[in-house]
């Protein structure tokens, strides 16, 4: 699994499998979007998913200031009076994570918008930019940007340059046909003699192996195939061709909220932890080693999920199965040898 390629939007662009013909849809708007319509009024007010073209139910809410938390911050952050938020979703925006919203010019999702809440939390104003993967870490190690907020995982390896404030649980899914009666619960053996689509080069693709290698030596197999794109996937999945696609859980959600009424409706038939059986992968805002951002974050994450605004973050981009009980700073990653 790579630690400074695109892949860590769950694993890879290229596992974005079935939102891809939005994602075409959207990608030349996304360039240079900064914009903060949804960022937020002074009174605290904020509307998530705002200009999400359906990859999340808007939902109003009202964020309180926590002065004690604001008088806290670092005091290059406090004297600032506002929050940069890197995104790493140039060029062409991963939904429902990030992307230029309907509006042409929105960058909304649930990465920004968790950020504009936990900005608000903390009293700062949103300063939400977007970038490519590779600058995102740049603009955090040069202080361009105080904190990622942009699905990244925590591993051993990043820990050694960042500090970490994680917000959700790093989940894949096994997306199937609504009909289907495939059910998963993290046991390999339900998938034997199963055709599963993975994405090439994924860390998905390390896992569903290493699960195919663990059959075979008892007489069993997963017949895993690859697709170029998205597209193909969604096409495999309604011909009858897979009977599964192993990907990113809030690509999975996503596509699968988006097929609802459709002639070839797509259900998750149960999720596994990105970081494998030993360990639960989180995701987390990131900052610069030693910045003293990653506390209060954590702590403003915290009090989100305690006033409930956390939770309607996750249900407004059917995320609800990624929650965390609690921020945890610098928590365990995936280590050195899976990073």
């Amino acid at each position: 699994m790579s630690t400074t390629s695109p892949a860590r939007w769950r694993h890879r662009a290229g596992a974005l499998v079935v939102a891809a013909g939005v994602v075409v849809a959207l990608a030349g708007c996304v360039a240079n979007a900064t914009a903060d319509a949804g960022a937020g009024a002074s009174d605290g007010t904020l509307t998530i998913g705002a200009a999400s073209n359906g990859a999340a139910t808007e939902t109003k809410v009202t964020v309180a200031e926590d002065t004690e938390l604001h008088d806290a911050l670092p005091a290059d952050v406090k004297s600032s009076g506002k929050l940069t938020i890197g995104v790493g979703a140039l060029p062409s925006g991963f939904p429902p994570l990030a992307f230029t919203g309907d509006d042409q010019q929105t960058l909304t999702g649930s990465e920004p918008d968790l950020g504009r809440l936990v900005a608000a939390k903390l009293g700062l104003e949103a300063d939400v930019q977007n970038a490519t993967w590779d600058n995102l870490f740049v603009g955090i190690d040069s202080g361009k940007f105080d904190a990622g907020f942009s699905n990244i995982t925590v591993t051993e390896q990043r820990k050694e340059k960042y500090d970490f404030a994680s917000y959700r649980q790093d989940e894949l899914a096994l997306q199937v046909p609504a009909d289907s009666t495939l059910a998963f619960d993290g046991d390999p053996s339900v998938l034997a003699g199963k055709t599963i689509a993975v994405s090439s080069g994924t860390n998905q693709e390390k896992i569903l192996l290493e699960w195919k290698t663990e059959l075979e030596k008892t007489g069993g197999t997963i017949d895993v195939k690859y697709y170029p794109d998205g597209n193909a996937v969604k096409l495999a999945l309604d011909s009858g061709k897979i009977d599964g696609y192993f990907g990113p859980n809030p690509t999975t959600a996503y596509a699968n909220k988006q097929s609802a009424g459709s002639a070839h409706e797509t259900k998750t038939a149960g999720t596994y932890s990105g970081a494998g059986s030993s360990l639960q992968g989180l995701i987390a805002a990131t900052t610069k080693k030693g910045s003293g951002l990653a506390k209060p974050i954590a702590e403003a994450v915290d009090e989100l999920i305690e006033d409930g605004t956390y939770g309607k973050w996750l249900t407004a981009y059917n995320l609800s199965n990624e929650a965390v009980e609690h921020s945890e700073v610098n928590p365990e990653g995936l280590p050195l040898d899976n990073s």
